[in-house]
């Protein structure tokens, strides 16, 4: 590997990286312990009911119909096909008979799709268990790439890898959940629920993916330039990879708005998520998990 010629030093601004993540989080920490984050139906208790309606619906006229039910922290949203979903705290029998009643008779053409209704307990096992996901998705992450890596030349151990590669998956989760603060302050369908769990482990698989093939070269260069500088070799195998990144993030990137845009009410906040988390994945695989590495090399170095 030539490192003669001239390529820009991403590693070398390393500090400005890091401190760039740290404005870009610090926001939706505060926004998350002072608003709380909206949760769905999935972790706490609640129903949800989707019907089926006509294309003549809209949120006002679906409001106007069901005014007279006493329901407790409500949302409608609209499904795009004519139907809608409502989302309120959790319904007795009577209630949930009183409120098909209603919609019959204000809404004539109106059919209820599905009905769910989850208690509390359901809801704190829920949350237990998505915690437990990221974690233990978290540790297989560090043992995997520890043992993929373990013939990485020395003196790099191959645990460094995987552990900065987790950081960074990390960095990106907070960032994502940070960002679903601010915006469920603001906005109905931005809620945590199982599906932005499901996008939180794909922004997991495809961040730290983005981050081996990384990781991949510089093993590649370390092996074909013994006794190299770690930086040097570190900053000339993200130069090399930076292109590769880019291009198939902006592919999913595309398909993605185009589902957001033009997809159903249902799925947008899963939509946002991996939005949100591969656009940022995307940086902190290149700005973020190598410089990590080259810090954490260079401080061991020294010792």
């Amino acid at each position: 590997m030539d490192t003669n010629y001239h390529m820009p030093n991403i590693i070398q601004k390393k500090w400005l990286w890091f401190g760039l993540s740290a404005v870009l989080i610090i926001p939706g920490i505060i926004a998350w312990s002072v608003w709380g984050m909206k949760v769905g139906v999935d972790f706490k208790s609640g129903s949800v009911i989707e019907y089926k309606g006509s294309t003549e619906l809209t949120i006002d006229k679906v409001k106007n119909a069901i005014e007279s039910i006493d329901l407790q922290n409500k949302i409608i949203s609209m499904t795009g096909d004519g139907g809608f979903v409502l989302k309120t705290d959790a319904l007795s029998d009577e209630q949930h008979q009183n409120l098909t009643n209603t919609i019959n008779t204000n809404l004539p053409g109106t059919v209820e799709k599905s009905y769910t209704s989850v208690g509390p307990t359901i809801g704190k096992d829920q949350t237990s268990k998505a915690v437990w996901r990221v974690i233990i998705a978290s540790l297989a992450i560090i043992f995997y790439i520890a043992f993929a890596f373990r013939k990485v030349p020395k003196p790099t151990s191959s645990w460094r890898f995987g552990v900065c590669a987790v950081v960074a998956l990390l960095h990106d989760l907070l960032f994502v959940m940070g960002m679903f603060a601010i915006l469920g302050h603001y906005y109905d369908f931005v809620e945590v629920d199982s599906l932005t769990v499901t996008a939180l482990l794909t922004i997991m698989g495809f961040s730290v993916h983005d981050t081996i093939v990384v990781f991949d070269r510089i093993r590649e260069n370390l092996r074909l330039n013994p006794g190299g500088n770690f930086e040097t070799i570190a900053n000339a195998s993200v130069v090399q990879t930076i292109a590769r990144s880019l291009n198939t993030s902006l592919t999913v990137l595309i398909v993605l708005l185009a589902l957001f845009l033009l997809g159903g009410e249902s799925t947008k906040g899963f939509t946002l998520a991996l939005l949100i988390g591969i656009t940022v994945g995307t940086y902190s695989s290149i700005f973020n998990a190598t410089p990590l590495l080259v810090v954490w090399q260079n401080a061991t170095k020294k010792k």
